[in-house]
């Protein structure tokens, strides 16, 4: 990379950490519990938005994984998503009314919070739909996995994102709170991505599945970016810069080996497709938060509207992460 390319990246960098800063005033502390935090802790953060009926699996799901502290930002809740997490002793809950799209998506917001309490802690950034999966989940707490990537000085990991749906209408099974969501969405596409490198920042840019070849079939370049690096262990100098599919400086994009081997990454499975998703995406359509006018979520309108069954002859159901590698959407590299 040259030094006009290096230095530009650089100036932009300092630009979204100071637009953090700025927008730091956007978000009141309805719960700072951060005088709990260990030197060592690994922390999650997360922008929510009427999410309460999918808040007691999630939490669970990532305690029994290790995480030690959570962060959220609740953007405007009124089902009682603010209520329950400001009940929860391992959560700091921070409240913002302003606008999700001009806060980048809650970029801004997220970039802050880690700034200010991140730095020196791994921390993972997800979404309240997101399941973060990684070779040998099932045995090994996330601790296993940082002691390892801070062993090997691996400051960052990569994910793909799975999109997981159900067989038949998705409307057709009523998800429980509490209930784990892949009871009900436990289907994935196996195939069916394109990759390609971003020239500028250096992560993969990975497009496909469900909601490309149902929803994006005849403008698939418009499709939902698949890739993400979800798990960092955080400098207050770092920003990311496009929800979490990519961050600054540059070289935290490079999660995987340029040169024909593997480096262990993991996936994160998506619930978004449960029965809740129509009105959701009806909520969302109609406020316009999401990027470019919420195209997205009229695409998902649409598309339902015709199909509601994102299901067809190869879909393949999901068993354990193991699976996922040997169908290459995953890996455990050297780290066995």
């Amino acid at each position: 990379m040259g030094v006009l390319k290096s230095y530009r990246l650089r100036l932009e960098r300092r630009r979204w950490r100071a637009r953090a800063f700025r927008k730091r005033r956007e978000l009141t502390s309805k719960r700072n519990r951060t005088q709990q935090i260990g030197k060592n802790d690994i922390l999650l953060f997360c922008t929510l938005r009427n999410e309460r009926i999918r808040l007691p699996f999630f939490l669970k799901y990532y305690r029994d994984l290790g995480v030690d502290h959570f962060f959220f930002v609740d953007n405007g809740s009124d089902d009682g998503t603010g209520a329950y997490l400001e009940q929860q002793m391992d959560v700091s809950v921070f409240y913002s009314q302003e606008g999700y799209k001009r806060a980048r998506f809650g970029v801004d917001w997220l970039n802050w919070l880690q700034m200010r309490y991140a730095h020196g802690h791994w921390s993972l950034t997800v979404d309240v739909d997101e399941f973060f999966i990684y070779p040998f989940c099932d045995t090994r707490p996330i601790r296993a996995l940082t002691d390892w990537l801070d062993a090997s000085s691996i400051k960052s990991f990569g994910t793909m994102l799975l999109d997981m749906y159900p067989k038949g209408p998705i409307d057709s099974v009523k998800y429980e709170e509490g209930q784990d969501p892949f009871e009900v969405a436990h289907w994935f596409d196996s195939g069916n991505y394109t990759i390609q490198k971003n020239s500028r920042y250096g992560n993969l840019w990975i497009q496909g599945g469900p909601r490309a070849r149902a929803f994006f079939y005849e403008n698939a370049e418009r499709a939902p970016a698949m890739n993400k690096i979800p798990l960092v262990k955080w400098n207050r100098a770092y920003a990311y810069v496009s929800s979490t599919h990519m961050l600054l400086p540059r070289g935290l994009n490079l999660v995987y080996d340029e040169w024909g081997g593997e480096k262990t990454s993991g996936c994160l499975l998506h619930a978004k497709f449960l029965d809740t998703f129509k009105a959701k995406s009806a909520e969302e359509l109609e406020r316009k938060q999401h990027f470019a006018n919420s195209h997205e979520y009229k695409a998902y309108n649409e598309g339902m509207a015709v199909n509601p069954d994102l299901w067809c002859q190869w879909s393949e159901k999901y068993i354990n992460w193991r699976q996922l590698e040997i169908l290459g959407l995953m890996s455990k590299g050297n780290w066995a």
